[in-house]
């Protein structure tokens, strides 16, 4: 059958991480079940880019039923956070990691419009269109290293429901002339529903507990997570720490006692060019300027720069919490933070999330989630993609790396289909089971086989016409 055994490299992988549970507590081991069942679903996820028990189904041939599947993954009591953390630190254990940048972001996942049983499905303001779509958002942590970049941890958002009633109401109400004092207080925070701050702030704890040998350098996040609390609650975790983020062009500065918006300032006080090595690539000339100022909304002096690349006519403005870096040192370890948005689409568009990856409940989102982080993990173990980076040459993509797999996963069957006793019988066998289990499904796109209705006039109705 295609799909039976798991590549060599995942059954490395899975070995480790067995191995790693039973260090971190003896009665977390993986029975030897749950190192198949674990094993087949990667597998499964290579060679359909998807976490679809149906299409594991067909490529085993019948041999792992979805019931059993579906089974598995819902009751089988595998320890999934704790796999996903033993994972991350036998990246960092194998490639000698000490010390990274920690980077994070959220993206969405469209949905359908009603999907009652997904978990934490809500409305987002879709980005191309500018109108609004029903999905999910997930917040992820990412550490950035000199050899490799290693997502470390995620959490599902999901704003309160009484939050966004009562925003929506209090705008309706404003419209109207209702004065504040009027109008509904604002509900006390949910715990059930934490803001991404909080979520953010989550998963670097997790992670300074759990990976404590790495060295955190610095934190880079979007302007989305630039509030004052955030980023000083984000350095004081890791020792204080430089932490990076984005303000926006109104947001006030007070210069000498007086008080501006960034783009005001810097229209009369216009940066400079600059060399800027971007991610270790060529040298490129970026305008930059740059001060030591009070930031209004955060209530205390921060370093604020104006950047602005080359064909750009508006200027980007960063904040950083640490005073004592250079300009040109917070510019470039900020663009850092572009490496995650590469790993949203190799993570969308080859690892399965958000291919037929609609399992129902917190159990189907969170566990779905970490089975294809695990699944990236695994292949920064794979051999050719460790001796390309132990060798200091630019790794492999997500997508070639996975058709190679592909392809050798196909070549195997093919030189176990040869060598067996009989070729003959088993490929005619291999026939009947892409028969049975392969089946041509009829097509509602085309009208072959039904009527296509009476497309003609009718001769006693064309008084009608004339009239």
């Amino acid at each position: 059958m295609w799909l039976s055994e798991p590549s060599p490299f995942l059954q490395d992988f899975i070995g480790k991480l067995d191995e790693g549970l039973r260090v971190h507590n003896p009665t977390n081991r993986l029975s030897k079940i749950q190192k198949g069942w674990l094993g087949f679903c990667l597998m499964g996820i290579v060679l359909t880019n998807s976490i679809c028990w149906a299409r594991f189904e067909r490529l085993s041939f019948g041999k792992y039923k979805i019931a059993a599947l579906s089974w598995m993954f819902r009751k089988s009591k595998l320890p999934w956070s704790l796999m996903l953390q033993i994972g991350v630190g036998l990246i960092v254990k194998r490639y000698g990691i000490t010390e990274g940048v920690l980077v994070t972001d959220d993206t969405d996942h469209q949905r359908s419009k009603k999907t009652p049983k997904l978990f934490r499905t809500h409305k987002i303001k879709d980005k191309g269109s500018g109108g609004y779509i029903n999905g999910q958002n997930i917040v992820l942590l990412m550490l950035v290293t000199g050899k490799v970049s290693i997502p470390v941890g995620f959490e599902v958002y999901q704003p309160d429901p009484k939050k966004q009633a009562w925003i929506k109401e209090d705008k309706r109400l404003q419209k109207q002339g209702v004065k504040k004092k009027d109008r509904p207080p604002v509900p006390p925070n949910d715990p059930e529903y934490p803001s991404k701050s909080q979520l953010v702030l989550r998963l670097m704890e997790q992670f300074r507990q759990s990976q404590p040998q790495v060295s955190v350098k610095a934190i880079a996040a979007d302007a989305l997570y630039g509030q004052a609390d955030l980023m000083d609650a984000a350095s004081a975790l890791f020792d204080h720490v430089q932490v990076i983020s984005q303000l926006r062009h109104n947001q006030n500065i007070q210069v000498r006692n007086r008080t501006q918006s960034l783009s005001q300032y810097f229209a009369s006080h216009p940066g400079v060019e600059q060399k800027l090595s971007i991610r270790g690539q060529e040298p490129i000339l970026a305008t930059v300027g740059s001060l030591r100022v009070k930031v209004c909304a955060h209530a205390k002096k921060r370093f604020v720069i104006a950047l602005k690349y080359p064909g750009e006519q508006d200027y980007r403005y960063l904040v950083a919490t640490d005073m004592s870096w250079r300009t040109l040192d917070i510019v470039q370890a900020y663009s850092l933070r572009w490496i995650i948005e590469v790993f949203f689409e190799d993570w969308k568009s080859y690892e399965g999330w958000a291919q037929l990856a609609k399992q129902t409940g917190i159990e189907g989102t969170s566990y779905g989630l970490s089975l294809s982080l695990l699944l990236d993990l695994s292949l920064l173990l794979h051999p050719r993609q460790l001796a390309r980076i132990e060798n200091k040459l630019p790794a492999y993509t997500v997508g070639s790396l996975l058709r190679m797999i592909q392809m050798d996963s196909l070549l195997i069957h093919i030189e176990q289909l040869l060598q067996s006793t009989n070729p003959a019988e088993q490929l005619t066998r291999l026939a009947s089971l892409v028969r049975e289990f392969f089946v041509l499904n009829p097509s509602g796109k085309h009208m072959s086989g039904r009527d296509l209705g009476r497309l003609e006039p009718t001769p006693s109705l064309r008084y009608r016409a004339m009239a």
